[in-house]
């Protein structure tokens, strides 16, 4: 996932607009409440694996259609925080409101409607659906949720993406890339507690225990002592009982610990550092290199060195 950076700060047309918030985010259809009078800024940065948007414009309509991403390869979530007016949403059979002190989440791979009548100031983040299934799970029912952001981890992580796009600009390319992974944790312990995230289609009691072994492994995923069986004590169950609960959600427990560990491994692949793809591959649970080589081809169809590379190509081409 990449996100041009721009500074820019002038204001632009309708037709401007439709173009400048494809380009920023993925394609859309824009429809303004008055087109011809309609204006809006809009500034852009990245921030390593997350990309940071300011926007602020007239009463607008955007429509993300099927057609839109038929031929994506990654999908993304676009997290929106409404700084003046309430912002509408809806996808999936699903319409949300969301109100200033509260935050949006909202699929990219399947078509919505987003909208405001009034004119409006958005921060917007996006952010890739692996990233966040790496943390905290499947994102399929994450679509059209409103969080409140008032109170809790919540309400810190508001704080810290205003703070970081008021003072991103005086920022070097490690400390955006420091403030990106420091806003996708917070971004995911604000959202993990909230029960709508759970499996619907078990019962409550063992959507709840397959989530917090789920958790204990994504939060210790560095570990490489990592198996079923500590997973098993440090949730209190059984073995065979935890065994059941991934066979019923139709994975494993050593699939489901290597794919995340290949995920965030992939994440700090693509940021720039002296960081090594051995030392990589050992912060991630991988003793040895040679496997962790194979399993990642074999999960992402290229090998560590081609990712890394892609990465350099793109940092060095900058924007567009």
């Amino acid at each position: 996932m990449t996100l041009k950076d721009s500074s820019a700060n002038k204001r632009l047309t309708a037709t401007q607009w439709q173009a400048a918030v494809s380009d920023t985010f993925f394609p859309l259809e824009t429809q303004m409440v008055e087109d011809q009078s309609f204006s809006g800024d809009l500034d852009t940065w990245s921030l390593g694996i997350v990309g940071l948007s300011q926007m602020r414009c007239d009463g607008i309509l955007y429509k993300r259609n099927k057609r839109h991403f038929l031929e994506e390869v990654e999908s993304s979530l676009l997290i929106t925080i409404p700084r003046l007016e309430n912002v509408g949403f809806s996808q999936n059979n699903r319409q949300a409101t969301c109100a200033p002190g509260e935050f949006l989440v909202e699929r990219g791979d399947i078509p919505y409607e987003f909208w405001h009548e009034q004119t409006n100031e958005l921060l917007v983040l996006k952010v890739s659906s692996e990233s966040v299934r790496a943390r905290i799970g499947p994102t399929d029912r994450l679509g059209a949720l409103s969080f409140d952001g008032t109170q809790g981890v919540a309400n810190y992580f508001l704080d810290v993406v205003k703070a970081t796009a008021a003072h991103v600009d005086l920022l070097d390319e490690a400390a955006r890339t420091a403030a990106g992974m420091h806003i996708l944790d917070l971004l995911c312990l604000s959202i993990r507690s909230d029960d709508r995230v759970l499996d619907s289609n078990m019962s409550s009691i063992r959507a709840a225990h397959l989530h917090r072994a789920e958790q204990f492994i994504r939060n210790n995923l560095n570990n490489e002592d990592l198996s079923s069986g500590l997973v098993a004590e440090a949730c209190n169950v059984s073995l065979r009982y935890l065994q059941q609960l991934f066979l019923d959600a139709d994975k494993s427990i050593s699939g489901f610990i290597r794919e995340k560990r290949l995920v965030r491994a992939q994440e700090d692949l693509k940021v720039q550092g002296i960081t090594t793809i051995a030392e990589i591959a050992h912060r991630w649970g991988f003793s040895d290199q040679s496997q962790f080589n194979k399993a990642y081809r074999a999960q992402f169809g290229c090998t560590p060195t081609e990712t890394r590379k892609a990465a350099q190509r793109s940092q060095q081409a900058g924007p567009s």
